[in-house]
């Protein structure tokens, strides 16, 4: 069955991770937008799964070493989508 994911979801995730990395890196939301320039209300929101811009997302991401690891996965998809068209 095909499963549907929102964009309500994607935040949600993004936002669960965040603090998952946050609190594992032992970092509160201040020490966390201290080092990213952003508020700590914008840290709040990202984890809370509300709106953030995508610009900020980068940030935390960069920040906990996510961008490798969402280029290669971005990367990979555009490799499946090219083998299936090749069928």
């Amino acid at each position: 069955m095909l499963e549907i994911t929102t964009i309500k979801d994607v935040k949600v995730k993004i936002g669960e991770a965040c603090k998952a990395l946050r609190k594992s890196n032992d970092l509160s939301r201040e020490d966390l937008a201290e080092v990213l320039d952003v508020s700590s209300t914008t840290i709040q929101n990202i984890e809370n799964g509300k709106n953030a811009t995508l610009d900020n997302i980068l940030k935390v991401a960069n920040h906990f070493g996510l961008l490798q690891s969402i280029t290669k996965e971005i990367d990979k998809v555009i490799i499946d989508q090219n083998d299936i068209s090749l069928y």
